[in-house]
């Protein structure tokens, strides 16, 4: 769709076929001149560069990102180096000594997964996971678990990353939580739906936090991870720095600790900003092709299905209809995941043909993205047929 905007990437590629857009996307070209304006910047600038960032990166950002997921101030937009970050931040802003009580899916990344479970070891945390199977039901299930534990705050990802499946019924789910437990605090991880599914989070901007990241789909690599916050929002987290009250930072410090007015409240400190530049360069090179998220949906889409409809043909080990996570009819992200005992020894054999997936326990990933033409399926079939064959 727009290959031809990652001309270094696949020079690099030769003669390999990537497909782990949802894992580690490449960079687009645009990448590297806002890379090296922001080393430019860093160089010619010192510690002016931090106005330039604040004034004019940090706001384009901004507006990228409540343009996108329809949040209703774009200065309720947080940033910081990775997510689990505002993980720590937000859990510091439940009250009380607990331990707190967590109502969560079964299915969430590590930088929420390995802290809370650690946080359980310790008896801070008592979490309830709620698993994805039966889909049809998940919901329903999930709000029965909120219901039942009556959790101090609930986390939820919008799209699964060991599956892909994605919560549908979004706006409605956070209002039965936000009714059943007022003021809970409630947080969605969007990394599997930022910039790959169009979306529009009006409806639960006032009741729920809202993060994601630029590592993925929105093509900006490491360090532009952000969380959106509800307007209004007073928390006054625990776990803070001092870009969190950035324009206190010449006065006295001492007394109570003070917090911006908007989203900054949730910054942390001192970061690598290039992942900003980045991110904005990314946004601004679709805006001037006149490519949506909407349309690259449509399009990963359109390759999905000319898979799996291909896929119906042939009985691979591993990579086949009955393996597929979720199975088809029940609404996905951008990649297929397939569930097999021996997954590692799978991706090995790929590797070894020059196919590019990865591999998380027993499921293999496999995912399209903006950078592969309607041809790229024909080509990984049949390479795929050669390194899967008897």
């Amino acid at each position: 769709m727009l290959e031809h905007g990652f001309r270094t990437f696949f020079a690099a590629l030769g003669d390999h076929l990537d497909c782990t857009a949802h894992s580690h996307h490449p960079w687009p070209d645009v990448a590297a001149a806002a890379h090296a304006q922001y080393a430019e910047d860093s160089m010619t600038l010192t510690n002016g560069k931090w106005r330039k960032v604040f004034d004019d990166q940090v706001p384009r950002a901004q507006d990228h990102i409540a343009a996108e997921i329809g949040w209703p101030d774009a200065r309720q937009i947080a940033f910081a180096p990775n997510t689990h970050e505002f993980v720590l931040r937000l859990l510091s802003c439940l009250a009380g000594a607990g331990p707190h009580r967590v109502v969560t899916s079964a299915h969430e990344f590590h930088s929420f997964g390995r802290q809370a479970r650690r946080m359980e070891e310790a008896g801070k945390l008592v979490v309830t996971r709620v698993a994805a199977e039966p889909c049809a039901s998940f919901n329903q299930r999930f709000i029965e678990a909120v219901r039942r534990e009556r959790p101090h705050m609930v986390w939820l990802s919008h799209v699964f990353f060991d599956s892909g499946f994605v919560v549908t019924g979004l706006d409605a789910l956070v209002e039965q939580v936000s009714t059943i437990i007022p003021g809970a605090l409630i947080a969605i991880d969007g990394y599997h739906a930022f910039c790959a599914l169009p979306m529009n989070l009006a409806g639960i901007a006032h009741k729920a936090f809202y993060l994601a990241g630029g590592y993925k789909y929105a093509m900006a690599g490491e360090g532009a991870c952000w969380l959106a916050v509800p307007p209004g929002c007073a928390l006054r987290p625990e776990n803070t720095g001092w870009f969190a009250d950035f324009d206190a930072r010449a006065r006295p410090q001492g007394g109570p600790v003070g917090y911006a007015d908007d989203g900054v409240r949730f910054f942390g400190a001192t970061f690598d900003a290039s992942g900003i530049y980045r991110f904005n360069a990314g946004r601004d090179w679709l805006k001037r092709e006149g490519v949506s998220t909407a349309m690259i949906h449509t399009h990963v889409a359109a390759l999905q299905a000319s898979f799996l409809d291909r896929l119906r043909h042939v009985e691979w080990p591993g990579i086949n209809l009955g393996a597929l996570m979720p199975p088809q009819g029940v609404a996905r992200g951008h990649f297929l995941t397939f569930d097999c005992a021996d997954a590692a020894a799978i991706e090995a054999r790929l590797a070894a043909a020059g196919i590019r997936v990865d591999q998380r326990g027993t499921r293999i990933r496999l995912g399209f993205g903006v950078y592969h033409p309607a041809a790229f399926v024909d080509a990984l079939f049949a390479r795929l047929a050669l390194a899967l064959k008897g």
